[in-house]
């Protein structure tokens, strides 16, 4: 690239360490390597970033974190570039290689590949394990020991909608039923109604106050009060396993068993995508190969509260050894994860659907109404 010429990119991540510094850092050396272009990111909230639609993020950044689902509707309307086209396809072909369960594929879509998966992650279960010993309770192994030790209080969930969605989805794909794969219903009535009777089992062990809270917020009450000792299913921050992030560490583990199957959780994680809108496309790109790559992820990315989406960084013993082996002990928890469905109208589904999942988990009611409100949602969402 030439050097005489100022170039400014602008990105747009979501507010938390694994999300901005990590990313921000990585910028700063890039500029460094490249002074003459300058990335700035900005933030917004978890809750923003799951909500705003990225065609009007794409009007107005060139580098934007996003979540795979929104894959079929970048496919169609384009508002981001498929990678291909300006990223050696060798490289692609690495990280297919080298994914952490199904992350690379998440955002391949329609022969293209609209975002590079620079973090990965899945619910996976956490503990305070000096709580659990000062209390002399045991880490749940089964659904059945989890319930047990719900009724002590001492289990947090994160409870909004969009993450109870997502335990439904575990729940019904653990039973072994995916969600969303014919047009005439979300799962059958049989699934459907099982998996709702079990999170309400749960749920009515769990303290309120979770049902306003994120995964984010999860850790943050482990780690700064006592009042919860372990979380069964909550997307993974390896930032809460490093010593002096937090008050109190955070070890996480592998999901419970349900009826002698691990738990099937549900694949989340970000990529990195370039929006269309972008006057530098191929020095964007550069940029994107530049953090995805495994040294950087290995390295610069996770020391900076990153969270890597490539499979070498996941099984480095220097990532591991200063995380209390988080990598190496939910690889398994990432490898068998649920791809969510990522078909046009999909994100419209996801945005309406927990609610009412939610309110049967809370306080009961019908579980037949519930699963019927779900595919109505469903339906409509295929004829956007």
């Amino acid at each position: 690239m030439k050097k005489d010429r100022k170039i400014q990119l602008k990105g747009i991540t979501w507010n938390h360490s694994r999300g901005f510094t990590s990313v921000v850092a990585t910028a700063q050396r890039f500029h460094e390597l490249n002074p003459n272009v300058e990335i700035t990111w900005e933030k917004r909230s978890l809750q923003a970033f799951a909500d705003e639609p990225i065609n009007e993020l794409a009007k107005r950044y060139d580098l934007l974190i996003i979540d795979h689902p929104w894959a079929g509707f970048a496919a169609r309307t384009e508002v981001i570039i498929a990678l291909d086209k300006y990223i050696p396809l060798d490289f692609i072909d690495h990280l297919e290689q080298h994914t952490v369960g199904k992350s690379h594929k998440s955002y391949s879509f329609n022969g293209h590949q609209w975002a590079l998966a620079i973090d990965a992650a899945t619910p996976v279960a956490a503990s305070r394990q000096d709580l659990l010993y000062k209390l002399n309770k045991k880490r749940p192994e089964t659904w059945n020991e989890l319930i047990k030790l719900s009724e002590n209080g001492l289990v947090a969930i994160p409870g909004i909608p969009q993450d109870i969605l997502m335990s439904f989805y575990m729940i019904c794909s653990t039973l072994g039923e995916d969600v969303c794969t014919v047009k005439e219903q979300v799962v059958s009535e049989k699934i459907g109604l099982k998996a709702l009777e079990i999170l309400r089992d749960l749920g009515q062990n769990i303290d309120y106050k979770c049902y306003r809270m994120n995964p984010i917020q999860v850790y943050e009450a482990m780690t700064s009060t006592d009042q919860f000792a372990y979380s069964p299913f909550a997307y993974g921050y390896s930032n809460y396993s490093k010593k002096g992030y937090a008050k109190h560490i955070l070890k996480f583990h592998d999901v419970v068993n349900l009826e002698e199957k691990k738990l099937v959780t549900t694949l989340g994680g970000t990529g990195l995508a370039i929006s269309s809108e972008c006057d530098y496309k191929d020095i964007a790109a550069k940029y994107v190969q530049y953090t995805a790559s495994p040294e950087v992820q290995k390295t610069l990315f996770f020391n900076n509260g990153g969270q890597p989406g490539h499979r070498l960084a996941w099984e480095d013993t220097y990532t591991n050894f200063n995380s209390m082996d988080y990598f190496k002990d939910t690889l398994p928890t990432l490898d068998r994860a649920f791809l969510r469905p990522r078909y046009h109208g999909h994100m419209y589904f996801q945005d309406n659907s927990g609610a009412p999942v939610r309110e049967y988990m809370m306080n009961g009611g019908n579980a037949k109404n519930v699963l019927s409100e779900l595919n109505r949602l469903y339906i409509e969402s295929l004829k956007l």
